[in-house]
């Protein structure tokens, strides 16, 4: 595989891992930080922007579903606010969080910067302990 088909496929993966679907831009991720050491920041930064964008459409999606959802299941993002986006790459309940986002319609700017922050500080930790214990 080539470094930019590798690129390629953690983008796609990235994006895909941060929407309602499943995928693993983790050991995408690991993959090529085993292929390509030198290239670490290149890796968190496609990754991040891939899965940054997954949340992006699933932010949108949320943004579209009427508002006759369970408050039940969004009482954890009622009760932390829109903090709750850091932890939007926590499997599974991360996309919940940002899909409440989108449909309680919090600052699309704020909620952007804040799934920013959340997806880079995953890839950022993942690849530099992978790379501690390589």
């Amino acid at each position: 595989m080539t470094y930019t088909a590798f690129l390629t496929s953690l983008f796609v993966s990235a994006f895909i891992s941060s929407t309602l679907l499943p995928g693993g831009s983790e050991a995408v991720a690991v993959y090529g930080l085993t292929q390509w050491p030198q290239h670490i920041w290149s890796i968190i930064l496609v990754a991040t922007a891939g899965n940054t964008l997954g949340a992006v459409l699933t932010y949108l999606i949320g943004r579209i579903i009427p508002n006759k959802v369970d408050e039940k299941k969004i009482s954890f993002f009622r009760k932390w606010g829109p903090l709750s986006l850091l932890f939007s790459w926590v499997p599974v309940v991360g996309d919940g969080f940002v899909l409440a986002a989108g449909w309680l319609r919090v600052n699309w700017i704020l909620s952007f910067v804040l799934i920013l922050i959340g997806k880079f500080l995953r890839y950022f930790f993942l690849v530099f302990g992978v790379n501690i214990l390589l």
